[in-house]
């Protein structure tokens, strides 16, 4: 069996925390961004974790990362 291939795209885009836990960016933050408040930008700004259904897949697009 050759070896599992690292998705190049998934690990540009999520990153694996020392727990192991799944982050991505959050949505929304490329343009447009004049009319949005402060606040908002600033929430915007965080990473947040994926959600559980799709771990699995992304653990395994990941595969020589998780």
């Amino acid at each position: 069996m050759p070896k599992i291939k690292t998705s190049k795209t998934a690990s540009k885009r999520f990153k694996v925390t020392g727990t192991g836990k799944l982050l991505r960016n959050t949505v929304g933050r490329n343009h447009l961004m004049m009319k949005k408040a402060p606040s908002r930008k600033r929430r915007l700004a965080l990473d947040h974790d994926i959600c559980k259904g799709d771990v699995k897949r992304m653990k395994r697009m990941l595969a020589g990362r998780v």
